[in-house]
């Protein structure tokens, strides 16, 4: 494909694995609360306790050095608490080993980047696929040293890596930081303490199928009644048999409460955690399952009827209904969020864009078509350099949030989510389908353009058109005669090639009656001989 990279195959996205609804704890009495924070204040230094052995064990770590730690924590809260316990212990260790391969990941790409503008002499220009050499000399010093900052640092995290140590904070290393810069956290320091003391409580119980209610340490009935089992030093708190606390606010689920109340009455696993948040005053009850894996429709019948193009930007999303022809059907629809304030109003943005997104392909019955986009490696400010604007844009853009809720959220709506290779979409969305999609009543931005991209590729159309020939050797008599080649055919999306010689193939390059002077014919006052000339009219494209 003339040195480009060979674009992956579309595929239909995977449905949701797992379902999570909230609800709050309202009217609790000074004592309930008095006893979630003891439970929790509890339970939380536990739990900091195992993660801490945990992470000391490392690579060691074997079935019988989790039993020895289940037994302990058992002793001081229950075998179910303690089997909550170190499964979150397992899952965050998890997550911090992914974090730090990751983080390698990123040295990598910075040291091997800087490595080779080093390489090359100061003020060489570079090209597309490949950056050139630093412009000055006091910038070629001060990425030498930062070379040697990035090595140091990725051979003490490869060092890390292979010893298995990984370094976790319980309750997050920003809000620890924070503590150290409390003015312009704009906290005091009673507010970031009751904040601090709320992130590393623990009350989190996974759910038993076949156990009542499915769940026995934190239970919740069918009328709302919430009840906790207490852990063994807290046994004296308890308010109902069995060593039990009862709460006296009852709850309600509005948002899937009918599915949720299916599964308890039959008994089936249901996980809660329960916790405050200090900003509101408030105690939220958190109620999630897994589901099983929805069959996807093959990328046949998603592509049946056509379907919506989505380009993702930095402040909006991009969509064009397309036809199965892969034609533009309509007008070009944006759906605008902000990603200013604070994360529950970047992620509300989010969800109201999408739902608006998902109403319109519902509408129209049809399949959405999304760049399988990935960030991770791109963003690094050794790749961009002094684009530091290019880097924000890149960096503020919910990728990986904006995915996860776009495919949770059509499951529920039975819409298809066909992801696509994103590779050159926007640069040959803005070169073959920005003009000719612009009219004098519509403005067609390269937005736009690259939703007819993503939506052609993912309907296995081809994305570039080929080059028209000049038109005076056109055979319809200065037309439009644009072919476009068939799916099957072999580089169907590359340009049309430059072939020396008269347009009409039946003569080699170098004869004809033109080839001395090919202009001959545009001159006043040519010679009635190149009257007689005719163009073949058979189609000279393939």
């Amino acid at each position: 494909m003339g040195g480009l990279r060979e674009v992956a195959a579309s595929f239909v996205a995977l449905g949701p694995s797992g379902v999570a609804i909230r609800t709050r704890l309202k009217h609790l009495t000074p004592g309930d609360e008095e006893v979630l924070r003891l439970v929790g204040d509890h339970l939380g230094t536990l739990a900091g306790r195992d993660l801490r052995a945990r992470c000391a064990a490392g690579l060691d770590h074997d079935t019988d050095a989790w039993a020895a730690r289940k037994r302990a924590l058992t002793r001081e809260s229950s075998s179910r608490w303690a089997g909550s316990i170190t499964k979150a212990t397992h899952d965050q260790w998890a997550l911090a080993r992914r974090a730090q391969e990751a983080h390698i990941q990123h040295l990598e790409v910075g040291v091997r980047t800087i490595a080779h503008r080093l390489s090359l002499p100061v003020g060489e220009p570079g090209t597309k696929r490949a950056p050139g050499g630093y412009r000055t000399r006091q910038e070629w010093h001060a990425k030498s040293r930062r070379l040697h900052v990035l090595a140091d640092r990725l051979e003490c995290e490869r060092a890390d890596r292979e010893a298995g140590r990984v370094r976790v904070v319980r309750g997050g290393k920003r809000l620890l930081n924070s503590r150290h810069h409390l003015e312009e956290a704009g906290l005091s320091e009673d507010a970031w303490r009751l904040r601090w003391e709320a992130s590393r409580r623990f009350l989190q119980a996974d759910g038993e199928s076949g156990k009542r209610f499915g769940n026995e340490t934190i239970r919740v009935t069918p009328d709302g009644e919430v009840s906790i089992k207490l852990p063994a030093p807290l046994a004296h708190l308890a308010n109902a048999p069995h060593g039990r606390y009862v709460l006296a606010s009852h709850v309600a689920f509005h948002h899937r409460g009918d599915q949720w109340a299916d599964r308890i009455t039959t008994n089936r696993a249901t996980a809660y955690r329960i916790h405050e948040d200090t900003q509101r005053g408030r105690w939220y009850l958190t109620a999630s399952w897994q589901i099983p894996p929805v069959k996807t429709v093959p990328l046949a019948h998603a592509r049946a009827g056509g379907l919506v193009g989505v380009d993702t930007n930095a402040d909006h999303l991009a969509a064009w209904r397309l036809d199965v022809h892969g034609n533009p059907v309509g007008k070009p629809h944006r759906f605008d969020y902000d990603l200013s304030g604070t994360a529950q109003h970047r992620d509300a943005q989010v969800r109201h864009a999408l739902i608006r997104l998902l109403h319109f392909a519902q509408r129209h019955g049809l399949a959405l078509a999304v760049e399988d986009l990935d960030f991770t490696a791109e963003k690094t400010r050794e790749k961009h350099g002094r684009r530091k604007r290019f880097r924000k844009l890149i960096s503020g853009m919910p990728v990986a949030r904006l995915r996860a809720r776009l495919v949770s959220m059509a499951a529920e709506l039975d819409i298809t989510v066909v992801a696509v290779d994103p590779a050159y979409t926007s640069k040959w969305g803005a070169q073959h389908w920005q003009k000719p999609l612009t009219t004098k009543n519509r403005k067609t931005t390269r937005h736009d353009a690259a939703a007819v991209a993503i939506g052609r590729r993912a309907l296995g159309h081809p994305i570039r058109r080929r080059t028209a020939p000049p038109r005076t050797h056109q055979s319809d008599g200065c037309g439009h005669r644009t072919v476009q080649a068939r799916p099957g055919a072999p580089g169907r999306e590359e340009t049309r090639p430059r072939i020396p010689g008269p347009r009409a193939r039946s003569v080699r390059a170098g004869y004809g009656e033109k080839t001395g002077d090919q202009c001959a014919q545009h001159r006043p006052g040519h010679t009635a001989e190149h009257d007689s000339w005719q163009q073949d009219p058979l189609p000279l494209s393939p």
